[in-house]
């Protein structure tokens, strides 16, 4: 354990490349890969900060619709103008939403979360000329990834895992030196003991809106990746189940961990892929599976194996 809290970023990379050989097929691997991030940036807000939003669907929808408008709609002739724009969407949406809800706390902060993100989900289902509504967002293309002197498609499953792989990983490396830098201190303290920190002359309002876009921004590259994967944006995208979602994978894995949110996700997808086909009740049975985690493994599957809530 020791060794992989001493370097997570290459125990990261070193698992992860050689992680679509060992699932059952490579787009599990991809999408284990999409909501661990997800579930990175939730981990942000929640695990290291404190701050419980049940409204993340919004930022991860953000990055979806922003990627695939600017490539189906808008016509951006590169895969990265489509990624950065679902970026620069999802983190001016998670500024706004965030500047608006830190002026509460508690269960009230928790509850605008889930209420901005259910006002996006009505917002884009009754502009269907934009979003394409109930249908979702369809047409978006696959553009091949150019670099300088090379082009290398992402129509084969590798390919894509592969490009997924780079973008995830370097989310991994920011984190880490978000975490080991000042700022990352403070936001332990702010989640220890906010009026504490406030006394220590940290201005906590303007470093939780940091904390709040920095999640944000992490959300809004995995819903972008999610949106390329499927060539399509679900209007489920913003919905709360998917908000859901993220806090179910994020506390199975192990919240405040570094690696717990790609444990927790990895947990969840394969779950519901191998119980999917077995019975049509799965839902169930990952609920119950979560309700046990919780009653009799709080800090989760990472937070357990590395000794502490808020272990590495």
């Amino acid at each position: 354990m020791s060794g992989i809290r001493a370097h997570p970023v290459a125990v990261f990379l070193a698992f992860f490349a050689v992680f679509p050989f060992l699932v059952p097929y490579k787009a599990l691997a991809t999408q284990v890969l999409i909501y661990g991030l997800f579930a990175l940036g939730f981990n942000l807000l929640y695990g290291y900060t404190g701050l419980l939003s049940f409204g993340h669907a919004a930022y991860f929808g953000l990055g979806a619709y922003g990627a695939g408008i600017a490539l189906a709609k808008l016509g951006v002739p590169s895969v990265w103008g489509g990624v950065a724009v679902g970026l620069a969407l999802a983190s001016a949406g998670g500024a706004v939403i965030g500047f608006l809800c830190l002026r509460r706390r508690g269960i009230y902060f928790a509850m605008l979360t889930l209420a901005f993100a259910q006002l996006l989900y009505f917002i884009g289902f009754h502009l269907a000329d934009l979003t394409g509504g109930d249908d979702g967002l369809r047409g978006i293309p696959l553009l091949p990834v150019r670099l300088p002197g090379v082009e290398i498609s992402l129509d084969t499953p590798v390919a894509f895992y592969y490009f997924t792989f780079a973008l995830v990983a370097l989310a991994v490396a920011a984190l880490k030196r978000i975490l080991d830098s000042p700022f990352g201190a403070v936001l332990g303290a702010i989640r220890e003991n906010s009026d504490r920190a406030a006394a220590c002359g940290y201005d906590i309002t303007r470093i939780k809106l940091l904390s709040f876009v920095f999640s944000s921004a992490f959300a809004g590259l995995a819903g972008a990746l999610e949106a390329l994967r499927l060539t399509v944006v679900p209007i489920e995208s913003l919905y709360w189940t998917t908000s859901g979602q993220v806090v179910m994978m994020t506390l199975l894995g192990g919240a405040g961990t570094f690696f717990g949110p790609f444990v927790g996700a990895a947990t969840f997808l394969v779950l519901e892929d191998r119980l999917s086909i077995v019975t049509e009740s799965w839902p169930l049975v990952i609920g119950l599976i979560f309700m046990a985690f919780v009653l009799f493994l709080p800090k989760g599957i990472w937070g357990t194996l590395s000794g502490g809530l808020y272990g590495r």
